[in-house]
């Protein structure tokens, strides 16, 4: 028997009955009939128009409009202080950042467990289809690979006509390293272009399973739980456990998102305050507002046309009731740490929970468009800020190493700074201390390279449905608790999932 989540299209409302008869007729001994008053979805219904007002929402604990809420407060009260108070002591942003820490050191610990269990259920489900499961991996690989291209190729051709011009030579005085920030640039300038293809490699076979566990090597890990999960016979012990597992880890996923305001707004509000207007010239502003128009233009022009032209549905619609994912995504700067709430948010949207569970936690690990975008942003910086001019030619090399850069990068916060520095010194240009600046405001920029990440796995996951046709098959679709039956009627629910009408 299918399970059903809530989902937020109510033009689904007259297949509601078929499903709610369906439960009905199957609740014959008295655990079935249990089982039906839990979901029963008449129940759920009427639980969402009670609270379908607006102060409603904003009571529901983890709600999208309480991460909204929290990240504005945290910008209203942090902004006026980084402009206003010239000294903020060295502690105050540490203090505040213990509760958001530890709210995103607990949800980056469930992310592992979850990539396992979900990649090795993910992979019995693609062994039940014919020909089903190599169509899926195909074509979330390209469409992964064909917006990171796409999103390389606009800001390289944007940074090269519009804001290259803009910039202008720096003095000697920002261009010399500090003897603190030298060992820093020596170490990373050990490495070269091909460190960036032995790390693609190394990265998908781990030579320890239990040191990749230990040490987060997620990729590693995700390889792994693929041939774990394509070799697992049905039904078998290993299967059960694994499903239990996953019950374990929802429920405690379902815990932390509903303290994600408090995470969210501890995050932002003790990084916002460090900022430090002065430090921001003529030249770092234009590296930040040229990447961050590269990332806006791919964010609500390149994907919402993909998703338009395959789901024909509204993008921006489908966006916004996602938004709990990207915010989190914003005041964490980790795709990883996101990685259950992109999952709760697009389970909420109906998507079959096959797609789900292989395309969220792969573009998770590899679908990196921010990412990709900021490589020839930074580039170009580090050569105009010292008068050298690139040429087609190292152009080209740009693009085809922020592709693999962008493979390569780890999802946690700032990890591109490393391949940044190959990347300029594969074009020839020399790591000066400007780059101290871009490391200076690399955290806020990586705040919005995560919230693109995270959106383009949410476009990912209607795109490669409708692309595949996939469905969840009756008697294997996910079956939702009662919490996640309530946290999706929080989300924007207002009718009860059908896997194969999205």
């Amino acid at each position: 028997m299918a399970a059903e989540d809530i989902q937020p299209d109510k033009r689904h409302a007259a297949d509601q009955h078929v499903s709610v008869d369906h439960v009905r007729s199957h609740g014959s001994s008295d655990n079935e009939k249990k089982t039906s008053e839990e979901y029963d979805p008449y129940a759920a219904y009427e639980q969402k128009e009670e609270k379908n007002t607006l102060w409603g929402h904003v009571k529901e604990p983890g709600g999208a409009i309480q991460i909204v809420i929290a990240a504005m407060l945290a910008l209203a009260i942090g902004l006026p202080v980084a402009f206003t108070v010239d000294n903020v002591p060295d502690a105050a942003p540490t203090i505040l950042n213990i509760p958001g820490r530890m709210w995103l050191r607990a949800l980056t610990a469930v992310v592992m467990p979850l990539i396992v269990t979900a990649m090795i259920l993910a992979m019995q489900r693609l062994k039940e289809m014919t020909g089903g499961g190599n169509k899926l991996a195909k074509w979330t690989v390209g469409y992964y690979v064909v917006t990171t291209i796409i999103a390389i190729v606009h800001s390289t051709i944007l940074v090269s006509l519009v804001w290259r011009p803009m910039y202008t030579v720096a003095g000697d005085d920002s261009l010399a390293i500090d003897e603190d920030d030298q060992d820093t640039f020596d170490e990373r300038s050990d490495n070269d272009v091909t460190t960036i293809l032995v790390n693609i490699f190394d990265s998908f076979i781990p030579g320890n399973i239990f040191a990749a566990l230990a040490e987060n090597q997620l990729l590693a890990v995700l390889v792994t739980a693929v041939v774990v999960g394509g070799l697992l016979e049905p039904g078998s012990s290993i299967i059960k456990a694994v499903v239990e597992v996953e019950r374990l880890i929802t429920k405690v996923i379902i815990f932390l998102i509903k303290l994600a305001p408090i995470g969210v707004f501890f995050l932002i509000l003790s990084n916002i305050i460090k900022l430090d207007p002065e430090s921001i010239g003529k030249n770092l502003g234009i590296l930040i507002g040229s990447s961050l128009v590269s990332m806006f233009i791919h964010l609500f022009i390149v994907l919402p046309l993909i998703y338009f032209a395959f789901v024909r549905q509204n993008p921006f619609t489908y966006w916004m009731k996602n938004s709990p994912a990207w915010i989190t995504a914003w005041g964490t700067a980790s795709s990883a740490a996101t990685l259950p709430v992109t999952m709760r948010c697009v389970r909420a949207r109906g998507w079959p929970e096959t797609v789900i569970k292989f395309t969220v936690p792969l573009g998770c690990l590899v679908n990196m468009d921010g990412t990709a975008i900021y490589f020839p942003a930074v580039v170009v910086f580090m050569a105009q800020t010292q008068g050298i001019t690139l040429n087609a030619g190292e152009y080209v090399i740009v693009v085809l190493l922020a592709t693999l850069s962008s493979i390569a990068t780890t999802p946690i916060p700032s990890s591109s700074l490393v391949l940044t520095v190959i990347i300029c010194q594969s074009v020839g240009v020399p790591v000066t201390g400007m780059y101290a600046v871009v490391i200076a405001i690399d955290w806020f920029i990586d705040r919005f390279r995560t919230a693109l990440n995270v959106s383009s796995d949410l476009f990912a996951v209607g795109v490669i449905t409708k692309i595949t046709g996939i469905s969840d098959a009756d008697g294997v679709a996910y079956e939702a608790t009662v919490e996640e039956r309530h946290a999706a009627s929080v989300q924007g629910a207002a009718g009860v999932r059908q896997d194969s009408k999205v």
